[in-house]
């Protein structure tokens, strides 16, 4: 007896409400992080954190996505992806405003676990419902989602510096977007956040066993948002101290960077169904390479935006590629994602401590050669990995 879902997966029926929906939610969610994220220098402000502290509570966010990935990755299996998707989507509105009526250090990390558990249980979701929606597309799509997410990003940041600008304060920084972004989450749920294809049983310790090839998936996410957080952190002050000029000069290393990767996440489905995936992961691998080969050998204000540019354009599609990957490898692709996304967490925990000390005992230079070795790895590797998934 054929399954309900199944007259959405022919070639004439494409879910393309669904993928309106999830787009919808992808959209929400970088909206709340943008939001988020230019509140924290003011959250430090008011609370008199100093930078250590701020360290302290910043990772409790971090902690909470880790702990929550792989527990999101059986709520599909169990729920169903869409009713998950929904569910966690609630979830994250409900702790998006928790920070900013945190007292005092304490209940910011508290805040912080909770809104880290949240996005992190709905960045496995809403992922592995994306996957799901492209295995039913017949077509790679995965990049068009990460765009939306890279799109809200920018909006949402945008929208608190208009709103701090207007002199709201923290609380509403952080309220008014979460208004915004309920609104958008409640469309998107009573548009077509529905499931797709059957369910299965979720193992029964809440855990399930990577294959090799998942592992290799998530190794590879791994090494590329380890690349992602060394950048974001450090790109700048290495070029400070190469260029030797002031700290707006030294900024446009990474400005290059998430510009050129925003802008190819819109270019990027079209890139993966005209040269393949392993293509797109391989090749991008290489650029990323020599991107980080061009800004270390010769430093100036030109190759730092060129370079970072060629690193930017070169990871933007590969990550989508991944968690496309994993979710064709499990038994439901929330399960592969959450693997793939948790690794890949990691790694941009890991990417900014590890060069801090690579950089203390040799130089700064010489620690970030590290990124040149990773993404040489992912150039290497990475497309057999992709090209071995196994096809849902």
């Amino acid at each position: 007896m054929k399954s309900l879902a199944q007259p959405v997966s022919t070639p004439f029926m494409k879910p393309l409400k669904e993928r309106v929906a999830t787009l919808g939610v992808f959209l929400a969610n970088g909206f709340g992080i943008g939001a988020w994220a230019v509140e924290v220098p003011r959250i430090k402000e008011s609370l008199s954190l100093s930078d250590a502290s701020l360290g302290i509570a910043l990772f409790a966010f971090a902690l909470g996505a880790i702990v929550a990935m792989p527990l999101a990755g059986q709520l599909a299996p169990r729920f169903g992806s869409g009713r998950a998707t929904a569910l966690l989507s609630a979830a994250f509105v409900v702790a998006l405003p928790f920070p900013a009526f945190a007292p005092n250090l304490a209940t910011l990390c508290i805040a912080l676990l909770a809104l880290g558990a949240a996005n992190g249980a709905l960045d496995v979701s809403m992922n592995g419902h994306a996957s799901t929606i492209e295995t039913q597309w017949k077509s790679p799509i995965m990049s068009s989602f990460h765009a939306s997410w890279s799109a809200g990003g920018l909006l949402g940041a945008a929208t608190g510096a208009m709103l701090q600008k207007g002199g709201i304060g923290v609380i509403g920084g952080l309220v008014l977007p979460d208004v915004f972004i309920a609104v958008l989450m409640v469309a998107a749920a009573a548009l077509a956040l529905r499931d797709l294809g059957p369910r299965v049983a979720a193992s029964s310790n809440g855990f399930a066993w990577p294959t090799a090839g998942v592992m290799k998936l998530a190794m590879l996410a791994f090494l590329c948002m380890l690349v992602e957080g060394a950048v974001a952190d450090w790109s700048a002050v290495y070029l400070r101290s190469a260029l030797s000029e002031e700290a707006s000069v030294a900024a446009v290393g990474y400005s290059a960077f998430a510009f050129s990767m925003a802008a190819c996440r819109l270019v990027g489905d079209v890139s993966v169904r005209r040269f393949g995936s392993s293509k797109v992961v391989g090749l991008g691998g290489l650029l990323a390479v020599a991107g980080f080969a061009l800004v270390l050998s010769l430093p100036t204000v030109f190759t730092a935006c060129a370079g970072f540019a060629m690193v930017g354009v070169g990871l933007a599609n590969i990550v989508p590629v991944i968690f496309s990957a994993a979710g064709r490898s499990t038994v439901t692709p929330a399960v592969g994602v959450s693997m793939a996304a948790t690794a890949g967490y990691a790694g941009f925990l890991i990417g900014p401590p590890l060069i801090g000390f690579g950089a203390g005992l040799l130089s700064l230079r010489l620690a970030l050669c590290v990124l040149v070795v990773a993404t040489l790895i992912v150039c290497l590797l990475g497309g057999k990995a992709v090209r071995s998934a196994r096809l849902a």
